[in-house]
């Protein structure tokens, strides 16, 4: 018995050539765009975090390490502040090493911090799940 394979050939061409411009599309267009973009203060501050590994020990929106504090609200946090992160950043508390940062980059740190504390809160118990499956959250600046 012969089969004719040329039909599935020409299918498999058009899924190959679909999932393509699909890619394409989505990976060379200006999909989402934050809302908030950080101040050049805050980039040098989110450099810092980075190359020094912070998110190692500590989390972001509960992403990062486990052996450190959560600090996407730290800076909002009536019990801390500004004040209290520029104290931490070079104190070696606990299994905290000490960092020794120069009084810029501590500002930038704690400037980074006041940035990703405004965007959000976590953990966010306001959130709903839509009808949809999509979970709509309560953002720290909408009114």
């Amino acid at each position: 018995m012969y089969t004719n394979s040329r039909p599935y050939i020409f299918v498999i061409a058009i899924l190959l050539t679909l999932f393509g411009i699909y890619n394409y599309v989505v990976y060379n267009t200006n999909g989402y765009v934050a809302a908030e973009k950080l101040s050049p203060l805050a980039v040098k501050g989110q450099q810092l975090f980075q190359n020094n590994r912070c998110w190692s020990c500590h989390q972001l929106y509960g992403l990062g390490g486990y052996l450190g504090p959560d600090l996407t609200n730290v800076y909002s946090n009536e019990n801390k502040g500004p004040l209290y992160i520029k104290a931490f950043l070079n104190s070696s508390v606990k299994s905290m090493p000490q960092f020794n940062f120069l009084e810029e980059e501590k500002d930038a740190l704690v400037q980074y911090l006041k940035q990703v504390d405004e965007t959000g809160i976590y953990p966010n118990y306001d959130a709903e799940i839509e009808a949809t499956g999509w979970v709509k959250l309560k953002y720290r600046n909408e009114k």
